[in-house]
């Protein structure tokens, strides 16, 4: 996969970031930053770049505390701001004045923050299987079963709630061996923050054109939480009938043919 460049952020931390960039040389292409979800990082959109890379210069971030970027100190608190500063300060290290940027569940959290708060940042916005934060889901009972059975452990009893039943067993593998590489403390303190938000009185406010793809069959949560989207000026929606909550694992083809698409339609000639 694409080596991992650095960065430091203005409260000192370490954070992993990856350019895929086959783009025309002698042209300035439009960048497609890929936001991934709790529990993941950036190599889980291992299958979207080849879509995207030819026509867009594609960035992903590993969150701090995921994949290759440092774990803050655990005395360090965690706040969403400081989460949405850290993509913000990528933008800036990278030199993008503005992203069409995609979420992926707490990737797309982030995402929606920035549309509401830096929209000059945001030239589109992408939300796969992200509601307007996490309140409103099981997701807090998800830590005492990290705690007593370890991350791989947790994720492999709930995997149906994540992958269909007809899943690759080598992507299922995959997945778990993935999500374990993560700080099962740092990720405890990840997902409480985020469970502890919802912003859906306030989406309205996002005024970029924007996608949002729903799991037909959600399980963090109800597919109901999606409705609030429904506020938005600019809006289109996607349902895959039948899929649980990870689709941009269980068909990252889909998904970034999806994004393609719509990012070809309403930005021709960018």
């Amino acid at each position: 996969m694409t080596p991992a460049l650095s960065f430091t952020t203005s409260d000192g931390l370490s954070l992993a970031y990856y350019v895929d960039d086959f783009t025309d040389p002698w042209k300035r292409a439009p960048t497609v930053l890929l936001l991934h979800a709790a529990m993941g990082s950036a190599r889980r959109y291992f299958g979207w770049v080849p879509h995207l890379a030819r026509d867009w210069r594609v960035v992903r971030l590993d969150l701090r505390g995921h994949g290759a970027s440092q774990v803050p100190p655990a005395e360090q608190p965690l706040a969403l701001d400081r989460l949405v500063a850290d993509v913000l300060e990528l933008l800036d290290h990278i030199g993008v004045d503005s992203a069409h940027t995609v979420g992926n569940s707490a990737g797309g959290y982030l995402g929606q923050q920035l549309a509401m708060t830096a929209p000059a940042r945001v030239r589109s916005l992408a939300l796969f299987g992200s509601t307007p934060g996490l309140k409103n889901s099981q997701a807090p009972s998800w830590i005492p079963q990290i705690e007593a059975k370890g991350m791989r452990g947790f994720l492999a009893e709930t995997i149906g709630d994540r992958l269909p039943e007809d899943a690759d067993p080598g992507l299922v593998e995959w997945f778990l061996d993935e999500a374990a590489k993560n700080d099962p403390a740092y990720i405890g303190k990840f997902v409480l923050l985020m469970a502890s938000y919802d912003w859906s009185g306030e989406v309205q406010s996002i005024g970029v054109p924007t996608l949002v793809v729903i799991p037909g069959a959600e399980t963090v949560g109800s597919i109901a939480n999606y409705e609030p989207f429904r506020k938005l000026r600019d809006v289109e929606f996607r349902v895959y009938d039948g899929l649980p909550h990870n689709i941009c694992d269980a068909v990252p083809d889909r998904c970034a043919t999806d994004l393609r698409d719509f990012l070809l339609r309403r930005f021709v000639g960018e």
